[in-house]
């Protein structure tokens, strides 16, 4: 009997992230292509409504692991509970978002099984003999490796817009299973008292269609506020260089490259970012890039689509002025 695709669908405060519907969709088309079933897997507390969002895209069974000791992350918490479903249900992959969550929790779930782990890949393909290759980019974007684990469950994670996520189908249902949630006493080293939320109305800057970027020529922290202005307009979150989060200017949670968040809008703007090779890793794969810099010969301008050799302190209060006209009608 088939042991089935499954997906981890990750959650928080009942919100599902939106690479784990892309992934979901995804899935669909592997479960059809393999035959065997799509099983999405939601841990947390108080989750049952969200099983019928993920029967839209395609699963044909909802594992449902509620406790009150999943109601936040915690590395063992979510590690106990997720290896002892597999190991029961021996499934034949296991696929994850790309997300932070995922950076901490899929390595540990490799080796509580035993499996091989392919991580950030961006594209599947199914092989008739070799089941599931993944591609990944390596050497900070400039070549790609193709991975295949022979053991199972295959683990992977998944780079956020790495796929699209399918209209969801409203008449589609899904068999909705309650798993039984024990976790080792000897795995709950760390005890989550207490999460602090930071509010903000953008978008995350993983998801978001567009993110507007600030480097080293914003000078100072205060200058923030004319990005921060026109994300607003157009709906952006805002992301940063490497350098500006080492100078202090704002919160590493915005680092955009290779050692802080990958993402891949719609439309990137480049304001004051010279374009160094990890930030390039980072937002190399956004549909559209716009590069706001003074120096003409800045790396940034070698991957922009539209280019702006200005002062940015000028150009960017012009182009939110010109944004509001077109939003406003």
């Amino acid at each position: 009997m088939p042991k089935g695709i499954w997906i981890f669908v990750e959650q928080s405060n009942g919100k599902i992230r939106k690479v784990s519907l892309e992934i979901l969709s995804q899935g669909r088309k592997i479960a059809d292509q393999t035959g065997e079933p799509l099983v999405a897997v939601i841990a947390g507390e108080g989750i049952r409504d969200l099983a019928g969002q993920v029967a839209g895209y395609g699963a044909d069974q909802v594992y449902l692991l509620d406790s009150p000791q999943l109601a936040q992350y915690t590395t063992g918490s979510y590690t106990s509970a997720l290896a002892k479903l597999i190991q029961e249900k021996e499934p034949q992959a296991f696929l994850l978002g790309h997300t932070a969550v995922a950076k901490d929790l899929a390595p540990r779930l490799a080796q509580r099984l035993g499996v091989g782990l392919a991580s950030d890949a961006i594209d599947i393909e199914v092989d008739p003999e070799r089941f599931l290759i993944f591609k990944r980019p390596v050497y900070t974007g400039n070549a790609f490796s193709f991975v295949e684990t022979t053991s199972r469950p295959v683990l992977a994670t998944i780079r956020a817009k790495s796929f699209i996520a399918a209209e969801p189908d409203a008449s589609h249902q899904a068999e909705v299973l309650e798993a039984t949630v024990t976790i080792d006493p000897a795995d709950l080293k760390v005890i989550l008292k207490e999460v602090a939320i930071l509010a903000s109305s953008r978008p995350a800057l993983t998801e978001a269609d567009i993110v507007v970027s600030g480097g080293r020529g914003m000078k100072g922290p205060e200058n923030f506020a004319l990005l921060e202005e026109l994300a607003d307009v157009v709906g952006a979150a805002v992301g940063a260089s490497r350098a500006a989060v080492d100078s202090g200017w704002i919160d590493n949670q915005f680092q955009v490259g290779q050692t802080g968040s990958i993402v891949a809008p719609t439309l990137y703007i480049a304001c004051g970012i010279s374009g160094a090779i990890q930030h390039l890793a980072g937002m190399g794969a956004s549909k559209f890039i716009v590069a706001i810099n003074k120096d003409p010969e800045a790396n940034i301008f070698t991957v922009a689509d539209y280019g702006i050799v200005g002062d940015l302190f000028e150009v960017v209060p012009l182009l939110t002025q010109e944004f509001k006209k077109l939003v406003n009608g």
